[in-house]
C-alpha cells in the first residue's frame, strides 16, 4: 500500500447536489445561472483541502440508463425519462437551468487538468466500480487507498476495508461527509460487507431507480436473510431446498419473485470491467491551461471558486 489516495467523484451526483444546494441567483455576467458549476468547484476545493488525494478522477455518466440494465428490468429509471421522442434515445429529465451548465463544468475541469472519464453504454457508477477493481488488482505495494464521493447509496457495495476502499457519502454535505466503511455498514444496515449490501439491495429494491425488489421483504428482513445465509445465492439455495430458516411466507415471496431475482443482480451490481480508458489521474498542482482557465472564470463569473480550487491544488501535500 502506497501513501497515495485516489479520490473518485460521482460527478453527476455532485453537480445535481450543487445545483439544488446553491441558489440559481448565482449567475454569470450575462445572467446565465452557474450555481451548479460554482457549487461543484467549491466541493472539489474542499475535498482536495480536507482529503489530500494524490490522484483525482471525475467519473462521468456516458449513459445514465444503460441498455443492458433496461433489458433486464424495463422499469429501471423509467420515471426519469423526459418526454420520449419516437425513435430517439432516452433522455434524462434534467432541470432546464442545469443542462447548459454541464458543458461549462467539462471545460473548466479540462482547463484545470482534472481527469474526467466515462464509458460508452455505462453509468458513472460502473466507471467508479471499474477504477476500484483496477486499483485492487495492482500489486499491494503500488495500491492506493480509494475514497468514492457520492450521494448514491448504490456505491456502498464497493466498500472493502481489506482493500482500503470506502465511500464518502454526501447526505450531510461536503463539509460533513459520512464515512462509510464496513463498520458503518454493519451499524446502519446490519450487513457485513459491500457485497452483502448489494445482495440486500437486490432484495429490498429501490423505488428511486425503478427497482421493485421482492414484495414484502424490506430492508431489515433482507439484511437478516443475507446474514443468515451469507449471500443472495445462499438465500436462493435455501429457498429451493425448503430450508426451515425461511418462513413459508418468505419462501413464497422469494419464489414469486424468481424472475426478478434472476436478473436483478446484474442491474444492481456495478460493472467491474467497463471499457474505461486509462487517463492520467495525478492531482494537478497547477492548471493545465491557465489562460483558458482565466478566460472561463471571466466569461462565467467563476473567479472566486476557481481561485479556491487553484489554492487547494497548490497547497496539496
Amino acid at each position: 500500500m502506497t501513501d497515495g489516495r485516489l479520490l473518485l467523484l460521482d460527478s453527476a451526483s455532485l453537480y445535481f447536489r450543487a445545483f439544488f444546494g446553491v441558489p440559481d441567483s448565482v449567475k454569470a455576467p450575462d445572467g446565465t445561472p452557474v450555481n451548479a458549476v460554482r457549487g461543484l468547484l467549491d466541493m472539489i476545493a474542499r475535498l482536495v483541502q480536507d482529503r489530500r488525494p494524490t490522484r483525482l478522477v471525475a467519473c462521468w455518466d456516458d449513459d445514465w440508463r444503460p441498455a443492458f440494465r433496461v433489458e433486464a428490468i424495463p422499469s429501471y429509471k423509467a420515471h426519469r425519462v423526459a418526454q420520449p421522442v419516437p425513435g430517439g434515445a432516452d433522455v434524462e429529465e434534467v432541470p432546464d437551468l442545469l443542462t447548459p451548465q454541464v458543458p461549462v463544468i467539462v471545460e473548466v475541469l479540462e482547463a484545470f487538468g482534472i481527469a474526467r472519464v466515462g464509458a460508452p453504454g455505462f453509468e458513472a457508477d460502473d466507471v467508479i466500480g471499474t477504477l476500484v477493481a483496477r486499483e485492487k488488482a495492482r500489486p499491494a505495494a503500488e495500491r492506493a487507498a480509494v475514497d468514492v464521493v457520492t450521494g448514491d447509496r448504490d456505491l456502498f457495495q464497493l466498500v472493502d476495508d481489506d482493500a482500503h476502499v470506502r465511500v464518502l457519502y454526501t447526505v450531510r454535505g461536503i463539509k460533513d461527509l459520512e464515512v462509510v466503511d464496513a463498520a458503518r455498514l454493519a451499524e446502519r444496515y446490519s450487513v457485513a460487507s459491500g457485497q452483502a449490501y448489494a445482495d440486500m439491495a437486490v432484495l429490498r429494491g429501490d423505488p428511486s431507480d425503478g427497482l421493485p425488489g421482492v414484495p414484502g421483504i424490506g430492508e431489515k428482513t433482507a439484511a437478516t436473510l443475507v446474514h443468515r445465509y451469507g449471500s443472495l445465492e445462499g438465500i436462493l439455495a435455501a429457498r429451493d431446498a425448503g430450508d426451515a430458516g425461511l418462513t413459508a411466507t418468505q419462501r413464497r415471496r422469494l419464489t414469486e419473485a424468481a424472475d426478478y431475482l434472476a436478473v436483478a443482480p446484474r442491474v444492481v451490481q456495478v460493472a467491474p470491467d467497463a471499457p474505461v480508458d486509462d487517463v492520467p489521474d495525478a492531482l494537478p498542482r497547477v492548471a493545465a491551461d491557465p489562460e483558458r482557465l482565466v478566460a472561463l472564470a471571466e466569461r462565467w463569473g467563476l473567479a472566486s471558486s476557481v481561485k479556491r480550487v487553484v489554492d487547494a491544488l497548490a497547497s496539496a501535500d
